[in-house]
């Protein structure tokens, strides 16, 4: 019994089989970046989307053998629209990092007290129905990636999406979330017809068939790609936490069935999530982001020329037993949880002359894995939860001086990913649940180990108690933060 994953990330997508031991077969990668025709703007083909899914999926079928479901996995809140009588998009789809409708969010707060956020699907839609006609027609169809995907493996017959990824568009609220509906106030505010927008389902359950696969497999999971993650790693017990550090960083932890009063940024900087949901019962979570991460080890390569790729930075970091004092402040594009500080700037502190290409590489490894740490601390602040040990997974968890740094920063064990792509485990676990491949996420997730684990060095006495080379560095850390904010007021100024 094996499941059939999809996974549309924003640079790139692959399609894996996943067996009933939780091993993958048939993994096929295939770029597809999205363009930025403007400073700020951000938009993705929906056409050459399409037939990359098809491809890659076909290709892992090809490879892994039939399948008894099929489990979707995507970035969140990238929003396309579509004529439901060809499939054929209308527009680009605008992607979750677009910027062009942050002067809409400013003047809906002000106006409105309605609170969005520009990577958020609300007002990206809002913006694709003011500026193309066809995205107002009684034909139009609005979704985000997963809903795509499903739409174009069922032949456009399934028009759905999650609980998870719903929960992250603005178009919905705790309460609506509650009974799988749209936020009425919002979509009437917005000038959205009900009608556009996929019905939301939960995460683990049968919603259509695959019909454009051999086979016509069930589709049995919708689910974000970091909710997803979450699961993959075993993240269904409260106070269970992951980072995945790729391009940007990200941390969630798995908090339980109660509903959260709200779904706006809580007071340090971090938004309840849904995790999955199944049946009636919605999982909720908490997420802190990390704007720019494993961007700071490509801005070393590709802008200054200082490493010939990203996987040689573990071996010149590692050259140094330490930074020499450096200290470097991941903020290349501003600053996420706790602080949402657009107009933070990357800052480099304490360079000498004896400050060599070895100990800035150190020090942009170790910036990174403090603010790791920031995600952690403010994570554990706003829910009140422990996290004893933290799973990491993406293409900086392979970097041995990060995962030591991320420990050392954090003070707790950091368990490596066996896979660097959990996505792909967690979105094959919960539709294989849906589907009799594994009788509950717990089963499912047993399956899953570290490669390996990092415990922190010189650890105190008291785990919960930081030791005091932690302390050191850690106020050093918070007073380059202090330096590094605010160089830009006016964007300092943006609060969403």
């Amino acid at each position: 019994m094996s499941v059939l994953v999809v996974d549309v990330g924003t640079t790139g997508l692959r399609a894996a089989v996943v067996r009933n031991d939780a091993s993958i077969v048939g993994f096929t990668y295939e770029p597809l970046p999205p363009s930025s025709p403007f400073a700020g703007l951000v938009e993705f083909d929906g056409v050459a989307m399409r037939d990359a899914v098809l491809r890659v999926a076909h290709a892992a079928l090809a490879a892994g053998g039939p399948v008894r479901a099929v489990g979707i996995t995507a970035q969140r809140a990238s929003t396309i629209v579509w004529d439901s009588r060809d499939g054929t998009p209308v527009a680009p789809g605008l992607g979750w990092q677009d910027l062009r409708t942050v002067g809409e969010c400013m003047r809906w707060k002000s106006e409105r007290g309605l609170v969005f956020a520009p990577n958020q699907t609300a007002t990206k839609l809002e913006w694709l129905r003011k500026n193309v006609e066809a995205a107002r027609s009684p034909h139009a169809r609005a979704g985000t990636v997963d809903t795509w995907v499903a739409a174009v493996l069922s032949n456009f017959s399934v028009h759905a999406t999650d609980s998870s990824n719903a929960a992250v568009t603005g178009l919905a609220d705790h309460a609506s979330l509650s009974r799988h509906e749209w936020s009425s106030t919002v979509l009437e505010a917005l000038d959205i017809d009900p009608s556009m927008l996929p019905r939301i389902v939960p995460t683990i359950g049968v919603v259509g068939e695959a019909s454009a696969l051999p086979g016509a497999p069930p589709i049995a999971a919708l689910v974000g790609d970091q909710q997803s993650s979450l699961v993959g790693q075993g993240g269904i017990v409260a106070g269970a936490a992951k980072a995945t550090f790729g391009t940007g960083g990200m941390l969630d932890v798995y908090a339980g069935t109660a509903t959260p009063k709200h779904l706006a940024r809580t007071p340090n900087g971090t938004f309840p999530i849904v995790v999955y949901s199944q049946g009636d019962t919605l999982h909720w979570g908490s997420e802190a982001i990390m704007l720019t991460a494993g961007s700071n080890v490509e801005w070393l390569v590709s802008d200054l020329g200082v490493l010939p790729d990203a996987k040689s930075s573990d071996t010149v970091a590692a050259s140094v037993a330490s930074s020499d004092g450096v200290v470097y402040v991941p903020a290349l594009i501003g600053m996420g949880t706790p602080h949402w500080d657009y107009g933070a700037r990357g800052t480099l502190l304490g360079v000498t002359r004896g400050t060599t290409r070895a100990h800035l590489v150190r020090a942009v490894l170790e910036g990174i894995a403090h603010r790791g740490a920031d995600l952690l601390e403010a994570t554990e602040r706003d829910t009140g939860l422990r996290v004893e040990r933290l799973r990491v997974d993406g293409g900086m968890s392979r970097n041995s001086v990060f995962a030591q740094a991320l420990a050392d920063a954090s003070g707790r064990p950091i368990e490596i990913c066996r896979d660097t792509e959990a996505t792909t485990l967690g979105a094959a676990f919960l539709a294989g649940v849906a589907t009799g491949v594994w009788g509950s996420l717990a089963e499912a997730t047993s399956l899953v180990a570290p490669l390996r684990v990092v415990e922190p060095r010189s650890s105190a006495p008291d785990p919960r108690e930081p030791n005091t080379s932690q302390l050191s560095s850690r106020a050093q850390w918070h007073e380059a933060v202090r330096r590094a904010r605010g160089w830009i007021p006016e964007l300092s100024a943006l609060d969403f």
